[in-house]
């Protein structure tokens, strides 16, 4: 188990940012370089031509698959943010959704992480994501798989409940 950093102006300057201090990022504090590269891929995925709710479903897919209780309770937080219903929010977590265009993406995301990176891009490409997408698709399922194990490893307190 790694305890949460407390007390550190570089958090302080995040939550005032933010508006909010995730244990996770507490927790990724203890390492500086995991913390920075965690905050620098998720600012640039940010910036990605992925749709928010996209985004959110393939990180429940990755979260689910991982059995990672910490970042789908985030990730179910986000989704409803992102406007993703009850029931889109389990189909994602199952690797699927009611849209075929977003169940291809869910699919891929969920067998990528399964699979530890063997996944045919096919179905994806097929339902009309582009090759830049794909990739965009393949950084959120690495980000995700690193927060992921992070929580996991470190048994971080779920500070996202209740749902």
């Amino acid at each position: 188990m790694i305890e949460a950093v407390r007390n550190d102006p570089k958090l302080d300057a995040l939550e005032k940012r933010l508006g909010h201090m995730p244990n996770m990022l507490r927790v990724m504090a203890n390492a500086p370089a995991v913390l920075d590269g965690y905050l620098g891929l998720s600012r640039s995925l940010k910036k990605a031509s992925l749709p928010p709710a996209t985004a959110e479903r393939i990180a429940l897919a990755v979260g689910a698959a991982n059995d990672c209780g910490y970042c789908v309770a985030a990730h179910t937080h986000g989704a409803r943010g992102a406007g993703l219903s009850d029931d889109e929010v389990e189909a994602a977590k199952a690797g699927t959704s009611a849209d075929p265009k977003e169940a291809a993406v869910v699919a891929f995301a969920r067998e990528l992480t399964e699979s530890r990176g063997r996944a045919d891009d096919a179905a994806v490409r097929e339902a009309g994501w582009s090759e830049a997408q794909v990739l965009e698709i393949i950084g959120i399922v690495a980000l995700q798989t690193l927060t992921n194990y992070v929580n996991k490893v470190a048994g971080t307190e779920n500070d996202w409940l209740p749902l």
